[in-house]
Parts: structure tokens; sequence; C-alpha cells
């Protein structure tokens, strides 16, 4: 029982200096020397955890991307109140929320997306997983609002949900090539206009 807590506990600290190198300098860019030098650990120790760096980047998927996501953008669609106040405060104060240094870096998801989204089925499925997850929970919310008649009931909720995912993403990517927050205030106006727009 001690060996497995020390095994999980090793498995944890290596996935965190992954998720780190990844999000820093790139998925492909990252070699397991590169993990194990920031992990200050021998490449034995590596491979006695994991099989390939594919697998590790799989338990980063689904061990620190689909948390981030989860606590930041799905967990609180799913908190009591006005559908429409929680769509606003979610996708605009989170958008403002983020430090510079995640501001300079963009969307772990996003990154990986882009980067390995086509490279392997298998870190496809697990992205692709998380995105469902996301838009399903949207989804959820979006019909709550429309009972509430806080939404128009005319509003195709899917589409809305992919719409609001696909522009908070694309505004992560984009806000990497900007020295200061400008392009996040011209893209908030654009979103509160379009969220008003859904109002009943």
């Amino acid at each position: 029982m001690q060996q497995e807590l020390k095994s999980q506990i090793t498995k944890q600290h290596i996935v965190h200096e992954a998720f780190k190198l990844f999000y820093e300098n790139g998925f492909k860019s990252t070699s397991i020397n590169d993990v194990m030098k920031a992990a200050k650990m021998t490449k034995g120790a590596f491979y006695h955890h994991y099989e390939s760096k594919q697998q590790l980047g799989l338990e980063v998927i689904e061990q620190k991307i689909l948390k981030r996501i989860y606590d930041g953008m799905i967990l609180p669609l799913t908190e009591p109140g006005n559908a429409m106040e929680i769509l606003e405060n979610i996708f605009i104060n989170r958008i403002r929320s983020f430090p510079f240094y995640e501001k300079q870096h963009g969307c772990p998801m996003n990154n990986l997306v882009n980067e390995i989204g086509n490279y392997e089925s298998s870190y496809q499925l697990a992205l692709k997983n998380i995105v469902e997850k996301w838009k399903k929970a949207l989804v959820v919310l979006i019909e709550k609002g429309k009972d509430q008649n806080s939404i128009k009931k005319e509003i195709p909720s899917e589409a809305v949900a992919i719409y609001l995912i696909s522009a908070f993403e694309g505004i992560r990517g984009i806000r990497k090539l900007y020295d200061n927050d400008s392009i996040l205030d011209q893209y908030i106006s654009g979103l509160s206009l379009y969220l008003s727009q859904l109002k009943s």
C-alpha cells in the first residue's frame, strides 16, 4: 500500500512537470529527457511508470487539461441561478481573470488541439471528450435558460454552445499575439453583444 501511494505521488509529479513543459514549449518539442530533467528523475524511473511519451500525454490531458476545463468552465455552469447571468459571468469574467502568464501562453487545451489534435487518434478522442463534456453542460444550462424565460426559446442550444466554446478558445489563442488586453476588450464587447441577442 505504501509503495502504491509513493508510485501515485511520483506519477503526479511527472504529470505536473510534463504539463508545464507541454504548455510552455509544446508537446512535440518536449522530450522524455526534458520531463525527467524537470522532474529530477532518471529515464529508468520514467519507464517504470509510463510505457511512452504518448501514455504520459494522455495522462496530462486527463489529469490536468480536463480538470482545468471542468473546474473553470464546466462546474460553474451547474450553479443555481439565472442561466443568462451564469453564461455572462463565466464567459466574460473568466477571460478577464487569467494571469499574464496564461494570457501569454494561451489555453493548454487549445494549444494541444492545434498541435496534436490530428496527430494521434487517442489524443483526438481525449481532447474531443473534453469539448463534448463542456458542450453538454452548456446545452443543459441554455435549456434551463429557456425554461426560465431568460433565453429565447427558438435559440439552437447546441449551435450556441459550440459557438461560445469556439470563440472562447479562439480568443485565448489570438491573445498570445498581443502584448496587452485591447484584443480581449474587443472580444468582450462582441461577446456581450452576442449574448444580449440570446436574451428573451
